[in-house]
């Protein structure tokens, strides 16, 4: 036996090692799971004075894709995770906002079911809610194509985390069009742990001349936020979270484009830079969903 084998073998002891699902495929260690994925959330069901009454929602953008390749060729089992889509539309619906779903086709939002918190009820209540939503969204390239332009229904548009937020979204020329029309519209973005990811799609060039990148800056230069760390993610295959190195690290690209990300721990804090609200992961689900009604319905009172 050598030293490679010797080591998974006390790492599969310990419960260190990703587990593999089906051929290939695989979601988080034991450990990293008892860590990351705890069975209840911290959702406070904070009740607001003045629900909106309004007709403006929230446009939430979610991943139609549900494998990371690692550099090793393995696959994790990801898409976005619940309690990052789930905590922060129990306080969206408290304060009196509906929401609607979006992935770049249409196709079917992808989701990590192995950190669903199994024993809280409210996160379960309005996942069984918007489980239609997330089997049939909306499709942002359609939205984009014939209803962008005159739309007035939207007060925020909202990207939940989970590594599949990377998948797709930073190369979507459609979401880069909508940010975009978000931002010039003074719309909120509501970004959290590896949500921002998708941000990185607004700097993409649009499909007109006019949104060429070459004549413009990144919209979210010189703004500072809060994410899930790339020091992070880069010792999540030492306890088994992840299958092995990640492909590449969103944060660092951000911070190319002159964004400031201040958090170096997932510890769940949540920032605000003008409408730019962020949060770092899903410790922070409940303090960003009341942020973030909180803002909305200030703004729109």
């Amino acid at each position: 036996m050598n030293i490679q084998e010797i080591l998974d073998n006390a790492k599969e002891t310990l419960g260190l090692q990703a587990q593999e699902t089906e051929a290939g495929v695989y979601i988080p260690s034991k450990s990293s799971l008892k860590l990351a994925a705890p069975s209840k959330t911290n959702y406070d069901n904070t009740e607001y004075d003045t629900p909106y009454k309004g007709n403006k929602k929230i446009l939430m953008v979610c991943s139609e894709q549900q494998y990371m390749t690692m550099e090793n060729g393995k696959k994790f089992d990801t898409g976005n995770h619940p309690v990052e889509m789930m905590v922060p539309l129990l306080h969206f619906k408290k304060a009196g906002f509906d929401t609607d779903i979006f992935t770049p086709t249409g196709a079917s939002v992808k989701v990590e079911q192995w950190a669903m918190p199994e024993d809280d009820d409210d996160v379960k209540q309005i996942y069984a809610e918007y489980q239609p939503k997330l089997e049939s969204p909306k499709s942002i390239a359609d939205f984009v194509k014939n209803d962008m332009a005159d739309s007035d229904d939207y007060a925020a548009i909202f990207i939940p985390g989970g590594h599949g937020a990377m998948l797709g979204l930073p190369e979507d020329k459609n979401l880069g069009e909508l940010l975009r029309w978000g931002h010039k519209n003074d719309l909120f973005t509501l970004a959290i742990c590896h949500g921002p990811a998708a941000l990185l799609s607004a700097n993409l060039n649009g499909s007109d001349k006019a949104n060429d990148k070459t004549e413009r800056d990144f919209i979210f230069k010189g703004y500072e936020m809060v994410a899930f760390p790339t020091a992070m993610d880069k010792q999540m295959p030492k306890i088994g979270y992840l299958p092995g190195t990640m492909p590449w690290y969103f944060g660092e690209k951000l911070e190319d484009l002159g964004v400031t990300i201040s958090n170096k721990l997932a510890t769940g804090s949540t920032h605000q830079d003008r409408k730019l609200i962020s949060g770092d992961g899903p410790l922070a689900a409940n303090e960003f969903g009341k942020l973030s009604a909180t803002e909305l319905l200030k703004a729109l009172s």
